[in-house]
């Protein structure tokens, strides 16, 4: 399902009068064969599979129908459905359902069309139709079938969504297209009018399906069969724009070379506008840097100044009336941004453009994928695969990607999410497409130190700072940003959980260079709890304190299917000092280990034992940010030693250890 594009002709409105050539679905025969089914040689260990799946569009509606095996307890949960749609102008009717026992005992969906529930809309505009189909048990057959009827005067572009969660058996499509191209007097057009005279059909199949169009009316068609479920592992790319799947879209031009020419024309259009490098602009930029500054020291400078506007995207973007009674009117220029003290991040980062344009310095602008949502594929011809706005600064020979609608992104990194993407970008004549660089490993580091004192009975007490800069700050620096501080610390003590050793309580007491990008972010904790198990001899302890129980990805997974996304490369350290109770000695400390994997990682760990005191350390540089299937064994290899490693444990002799735990105070 897709917004539709807005048909403009007076003759073919009547067309959407015209019945649908296909109706709603109705229930199809539930076979022996289905009732008695148990597992799915298929799909083993699958909770459920899809046995049948159709969907049919005409000029006015989608009608649906799916059919699903229940097959396990976990599989119940497929009888709760949300049927995604936009609400403007589109209607969801028509809603049947039944659940099927392996006895063959039918139950059908009791509900009235008034009583379904509406779940929240998502940010992109798209509510969810909610019901749940009855009696619901292992082995039940469900089946349920609805109308997605479109808004008038508009032409449908369906996408067909063909690999689902679960396993499916077989799937039918169909596409009933209008024929205005067959009518020189109508035509297409999109949101900015502009006139659409191409159908494309876009597809990413399962090899050996293809979209077929039958003749004499153009009909669009796909049968597909024993399609896999969509992948499900840890780290995976942005997957939905890997998934099997079919769109239909309209468009000026078809050839994709030439299209992204045009478009990129209309794009830079209005940005160029905007980014008006005006005469206040020009003095405001005179204001801000020097005569006798480098071009680079401009463009921070610059840079600082503009990052600290409001960003209304981190924050809260003012409503109608406010900006009435704050007398601020629309931004149609990076000037309004400017006086107006804060805006968009798309309007800061193109005030920045300008701001740097003004004071006489070379800057393009650029437009890419968010890639935690999406890769962009030049085969689509739609620029809304672009969201985020990068300004490209110029110095000499150099270019350099910078971020200034990131709010708390330090001058020449981008946020990871901007990072090993592609887009379009202005050049001196003309666009092109351009992809941005992988953010440098040994910017994004997090350096963990603790001074901790144990007492005879596995009792510890003291001090953390963790030191963050790169990526690991900007993201707790954006959290302060849309919470207070109370909050921020709930939510830093959570993150916390999952990497202190159980029986230990980690609270941050107070942050340093929390609202300052340009230092390391500090987080100084306090540490409580039970750490070692006394015996009758030894206390035994973890021996890597922020790895006891830390979740080591890609230890138990033999096979990989999709590229692994560890988002950014990164240097993590660990130094912690023990002071052991009086007349306790080290009998067993974790061995050191060093191993690399060849240009991707490099772990190592020691210990340093002195009078009253064991020294820890531990540090996993990882430089790599992707890593494709064919490498995934020596992934795995890697990580399945730094699991071992992280195992070890440190052993003490215990002092006094009979002795027994002093009695709480109340």
């Amino acid at each position: 399902m897709q917004i539709p594009v807005v048909l403009r002709t007076p003759v073919l409105l009547l067309c959407l009068a015209i019945p649908a050539l296909l109706q709603a679905q109705s229930f199809q025969p539930v076979s022996p064969d289905e009732l008695k089914m148990t597992s799915d040689p298929k799909a083993p260990d699958a909770d459920a599979v899809y046995l049948d799946v159709q969907e049919n569009s005409t000029n006015s509606s989608d009608n649906n129908y799916v059919r699903m095996k229940v097959l396990t307890e976990k599989g119940k949960e497929v009888a709760t459905v949300q049927l995604p749609y936009y609400k403007q102008g589109g209607k969801i009717t028509g809603v049947n359902g039944r659940t099927t026992h392996p006895d063959g005992t039918v139950v059908p969906l009791d509900v009235k069309p008034e009583n379904l529930v509406i779940a929240q809309s998502t940010e992109d505009g798209i509510y969810h139709l909610v019901f749940t189909l009855p009696s619901v048990e292992v082995g039940s057959v469900l089946e349920y079938s609805w109308v997605y009827g479109y808004p008038p005067n508009s032409v449908p572009e369906p996408v067909w969504d063909v690999q689902l969660p679960y396993f499916v058996h077989k799937a039918h499509y169909s596409y009933v297209p209008f024929s205005v191209l067959d009518h020189p007097s109508s035509y297409i057009t999109d949101k900015d009018g502009t006139v659409l005279d191409e159908l494309i059909c876009w597809e990413l199949l399962p090899p050996g399906a293809a979209v077929q169009k039958l003749p004499p009316n153009g009909i669009f068609t796909l049968d597909v069969t024993n399609v896999p479920p969509a992948p499900d592992e840890d780290w995976m790319p942005p997957i939905e724009t890997q998934l099997y799947k079919v769109r239909f879209y309209y468009k000026d031009k078809a050839n994709p070379q030439r299209w992204w020419t045009e478009a990129g024309k209309r794009w830079e259009k209005p940005l160029n506008q905007f980014a008006n490098p005006s005469k206040p602009l020009q003095v405001n930029a005179s204001l801000i840097v020097s005569p006798t500054d480098t071009d680079l020291v401009k463009a921070q400078k610059i840079y600082t100044a503009v990052q600290a506007l409001d960003n209304t995207d981190f924050t809260r973007a003012k409503s109608a009336s406010e900006r009435k009674q704050l007398k601020l009117a629309v931004q149609k220029h990076a000037e309004d941004t400017w006086t107006q003290k804060g805006g968009s991040s798309e309007e800061i980062a193109l005030l920045y453009l300008a701001m740097l344009r003004a004071a006489g310095l070379k800057a393009y602008p650029a437009q890419v994928a968010d890639r935690s949502e999406r890769t962009f594929d030049p085969t689509y011809l739609t620029l809304s695969q672009l969201t985020d706005t990068l300004i490209i600064f110029i110095d000499g020979d150099k270019e350099i990607f910078l971020d200034p609608g990131e709010k708390m992104c330090p001058f020449g990194q981008l946020a990871w999410n901007h990072t090993l993407t592609s887009g379009l970008r202005q050049q001196e004549k003309g666009t092109a497409t351009i992809a941005t660089p992988e953010s440098d490993y040994s910017q994004n580091s997090v350096v963990r130190s603790g001074d901790l004192a144990l007492d005879n009975h596995g009792g510890v007490s003291g001090r953390l700072q963790i030191i963050m800069n790169g990526q690991p700050a900007l993201r707790w620096r954006q959290l302060a940003l849309e919470n207070d501080d109370t909050e921020l610390k709930k939510q830093f003590d959570k993150a916390l959980e999952s990497d202190v050793p159980s029986g230990v309580e980690a609270h941050v007491d107070h942050f340093l260079g929390l609202d300052n990008p340009n230092i390391n972010l500090i987080a100084v904790v306090n540490v409580t709890g039970t750490l070692g198990v006394p015996t009758s001899k030894r206390i035994l302890l973890p021996g890597y304190f922020f790895e006891s129980r830390g979740r080591i990805p890609f230890v138990t997974e033999d096979t990989r299917e999709t590229d692994v996304d560890m988002h950014y490369g990164d240097v993590v350290t660990d130094h912690i000092v023990y002071h052991l109770p009086e007349g306790t000695t080290v009998e067993g400390a974790p061995h050191s280990a060093d191993f690399t994997w060849p240009d991707h990682a490099h772990y190592i760990t020691g210990s340093v034992i002195a009078p009253g005191q064991i020294t820890i350390t531990r540090s996993f540089a990882r430089s790599f940010t992707l890593a494709k299937p064919p490498e995934y064994q020596e992934l795995q290899d890697l990580y399945q030693k730094v699991f071992a490693t992280d195992r070890d444990q440190l052993v003490l002799t215990a002092a006094n250890p009979s002795a027994a735990p002093p009695a709480q105070g109340h």
